[in-house]
């Protein structure tokens, strides 16, 4: 998109066919587009009808704050989501932050959560598209007169950072791009900021440096000192958070529900015991946090296998950590005998969760030919007995369908 569309799309002039937009039943349509065309150009025409698909679209990222940003389909794609945007703000609002500059802050989404918990906000945007979105994103939702949002076209690393890095009162947001020209890339060189510019202004800032890194980001690059935290939301492992500043070297799982709920890396495990009543498994968070020792203390549970993120015991125990599942059966694990098995229970539609066997769920599903009207759950697991396969019914947190290996 070029600027001059991008000002005219956040511009007054084109509020009314935005307006009209939202009243379609499919934006992407031919006769959608023939309509607009009779007033618009059809570069601004085209526009409208793309934002408003991106705005049915961020919804399930954004909630209903979608429905009045300004969005690119690449922005959309690398935003956080509203929930972590607004942790992460509260957090820097507990460190006693006033300021925010989000270095590289794409559509605004973090810098939006932040200026809604009431700091100063300073975005930097290199595309210039963008930064006109991002910009007019904070102007639109500025919930204090005296809020003034401004968004800086340039590269971070263009910037003159010192008076931002030795005020104590202003926390830098990092979100290091993963995209190259050839799509989402998971290589540490490919971060845009580079990490080593990253791991630089760590060291030099007297404040508060934040990072959002890939969940997997190999835990060996990051700094020592520096606290730590893998976030989950809705089940899903999202990122690595790393705060450098004020900070002691604590590493902690953050599992988003209906609040932030955290539990700290560490803990002894229990020795192996048996399969019992319950079986619980943990939420990715908690599994690359290393905190697995602390939750089986919590649930007074124990695990199966050496390194298999399955727990298990005989007293029910709510927690935000885990999927719990009741026991319902356990077999000696074949292929041949859960076929039987299923056949016999006439299972039509089975969820199956493997970790530590080398087994392809999907796979395997297809292979069992199911039929029936019955549904259930199925859990795969290595033990000192040999493999078995658990029969299980979903008790507490998660969500139906998914299936899982480690």
């Amino acid at each position: 998109m070029e600027v001059a569309l991008a000002r005219w799309l956040v511009s007054p002039e084109a509020e009314p066919p935005l307006l009209w937009a939202r009243t379609l039943d499919d934006p992407s349509s031919l006769a959608a587009g023939t309509a607009l065309r009779r007033t618009l150009s059809a570069d601004q025409a085209a526009a409208v009808l793309d934002l408003e698909y991106l705005r049915r679209r961020a919804v399930s990222k954004l909630g209903d704050l979608a429905s009045k940003l300004f969005l690119t389909h690449d922005g959309l794609e690398q935003a956080t989501r509203w929930a972590v945007a607004l942790w992460r703000a509260e957090r820097l609002v507990q460190a006693r932050i006033a300021r925010v500059v989000d270095a590289g802050c794409g559509l605004g989404i973090d810098a939006l959560a932040c200026q809604r918990a009431g700091l100063a906000v300073i975005g930097v945007e290199r595309d210039p598209v963008v930064a006109i979105f991002a910009e007019a994103n904070l102007l639109q939702d500025r919930q204090f007169p005296s809020q003034s949002p401004t968004v800086l076209t340039s590269a971070i690393e263009d910037l003159d950072l010192t008076d931002w890095l030795i005020d104590e009162q202003t926390a830098i947001f990092l979100d290091p791009a993963r995209r190259t020209p050839a799509g989402r890339s998971w290589q540490i060189g490919d971060l845009s900021p580079s990490w080593e510019f990253v791991s630089a202004l760590t060291k030099r800032s007297r404040g508060w440096v934040v990072a959002k890194l890939a969940p997997g980001f190999p835990r060996n690059l990051l700094p020592t000192r520096a606290n730590v935290a893998w976030v989950s939301e809705r089940g899903d492992l999202v990122e690595t958070s790393l705060w450098s500043g004020r900070s002691t070297g604590q590493r902690e799982a953050v599992v988003l529900a209906d609040q932030p709920h955290t539990l700290t890396a560490g803990g002894s495990l229990p020795p192996l015991g048996p399969i019992g009543a319950y079986l619980y498994e943990p939420d990715p968070a908690i599994i690359r946090a290393q905190a697995i020792g602390h939750l089986t203390w919590l649930l007074q549970a124990h695990p199966l296998a050496p390194n298999i993120a399955y727990l298990s015991g005989d007293e029910l125990v709510e927690t935000p950590f885990a999927t719990a599942f009741a026991v319902v059966e356990v077999l000696d694990y074949s292929e041949k005998a859960l076929r039987a098995w299923a056949k016999d229970h006439q299972i039509g539609v089975m969820e199956i969760k493997v970790r530590g066997l080398d087994i392809d769920p999907a796979a395997l599903r297809r292979r069992l030919q199911l039929k029936g009207p019955n549904s259930t759950t199925v859990i795969l697991t290595p033990t000192p007995g040999g493999s078995k396969m658990i029969v299980a019914s979903r008790l507490v947190g998660g969500e139906d369908g998914h299936s899982a290996s480690r």
